[in-house]
């Protein structure tokens, strides 16, 4: 009588007919990579979530034959910092820093520094990104960014302080320009896609159009003169808020992470400008990290 040998299964195969998925029937070695791959992608995620950046923007640097600006920061923790400065020129290309290499630097706990955009051939107004980079949720930021302008004129060192702003999303501005005579609005694009500004200047007519169902909650300015301006990627612009007489004057923009800032005359005739923090924009928080 012949006997049919059987072949014997691994464990955890209920049938030889079905082809099984369980790790027993597996080779170990596809076994361990497939939980080598999960471990290293748990790891990567768990790393991108205690590590986070922390952005700045310090705007409204001149720069020219007769001016020259600073960036200034302190470590204000008891820990080790690694920051990334990133310098633009108001055509938005990215420039060095004078007397330094490269764009990363590491701060001791209390150290200060101080430093200058490496430009000097071009009269403008460029801009930094500070980039704190953070390694805990459990920490904060402990980076202090502070700037300053300086410009020679008459042989006087005129020397005025530049403010710390944070982009938002699609900002906005709207007012009279009875107390604003001779102010400009800084705009700066930080994002790597081009932004616009959409200028109005008026009397401080309004109107609506009957049956539109948006007229009910919105009046729009009669503009005497308007303009739309394409800015670039990383680039900065300077919009007078007087033109031809007006009495108003409005801004609406688009882009993901811009900032803008009102500057002000330091003195009548002197084109030296310092920040204006009382006026405030409309707009939107930005995504942008």
């Amino acid at each position: 009588m012949a006997r049919r040998m059987l072949r014997k299964r691994p464990s955890g195969c209920p049938t030889p007919h079905l082809t099984c998925s369980l790790p027993a029937c597996q080779p170990k070695r596809r076994v361990m990579g497939r939980i080598l791959a999960l471990a290293l992608l748990m790891a990567v995620a768990t790393a991108r979530e205690r590590e986070r950046v922390v952005e700045s923007i310090l705007p409204s640097l001149d720069y020219g034959p007769t001016c020259w600006s600073s960036l200034e920061l302190q470590n204000l923790g008891d820990r080790e910092v690694t920051v990334e400065i990133q310098p633009h020129r108001a055509s938005g290309g990215l420039v060095g820093l004078v007397g330094h290499g490269q764009l990363n630097m590491r701060m001791n706990p209390g150290e200060r520094a101080s430093y200058r955009l490496e430009i000097q051939e071009e009269t403008g107004r460029a801009w930094v990104k500070i980039r704190e980079k953070i390694p805990s949720p459990q920490l904060s930021s402990v980076i202090a960014v502070s700037g300053r302008a300086e410009c020679a004129v008459e042989n006087q060192l005129r020397s005025t302080p530049r403010e710390v702003a944070y982009p938002t999303r699609n900002p906005w501005f709207s007012g009279d320009i009875e107390e604003m005579h001779g102010n400009l609005i800084s705009l700066v694009n930080t994002s790597e896609w081009a932004a616009k500004a959409s200028l109005c200047y008026s009397a401080g007519n309004l109107y609506s159009l009957p049956g539109d169902a948006r007229a009910t909650a919105e009046l729009t300015p009669i503009c005497s003169a308007s303009f739309d301006v394409q800015i670039p990627p990383f680039a900065s612009r300077q919009f007078p808020v007087e033109h031809e007489g007006n009495s108003h004057f409005s801004m609406k923009t688009q882009g993901e992470a811009i900032v803008l800032q009102m500057l002000r005359p330091l003195e009548t005739g002197v084109k030296i400008y310092s920040v204006d923090s009382t006026i405030k924009f409309g707009g939107e928080a930005s995504s942008q990290q």
